[in-house]
């Protein structure tokens, strides 16, 4: 059974920095896509950063030059590091993960976290 579990939410004023964690148990991230998503309240759920096992990460539009994704393969983590944070990068963080190959395609990821909010106030 694999399992994702997220942390590192909060609320920070616009601005300021935010850095989540991801971690999966029952396997290792190395073999899976691995990505962050978010959805804030009415809204539908976007894709916000993708890492690729052998490409480079993607971002959306609105989070590029702000926003990181990365893995310690050592700590079996996946972390998101977020800058420049804005008022609309409220939203619940969803950490997901899936076994396929093409891991920037958003509807194949089938293992999801909780999620933990982030709040950011003006």
């Amino acid at each position: 059974q694999v399992q994702l579990v997220e942390s590192g939410g909060g609320s920070v004023q616009a601005g300021g920095s935010l850095r989540l964690s991801c971690v999966p148990s029952g396997y290792n991230i190395i073999g899976f896509c691995m990505a962050w998503f978010r959805q804030a309240p009415g809204k539908e759920r976007e894709g916000v950063a993708f890492s690729h096992r052998q490409a480079g990460a993607l971002y959306a539009d609105s989070v590029k030059g702000r926003f990181t994704i990365s893995k310690d393969n050592a700590k079996n983590t996946l972390f998101l590091q977020m800058n420049d944070l804005k008022p609309e990068d409220t939203s619940m963080y969803y950490c997901a993960a899936h076994s396929g190959v093409d891991c920037y395609n958003s509807h194949l990821y089938n293992y999801w976290g909780q999620g933990t909010q982030v709040t950011v106030s003006s």
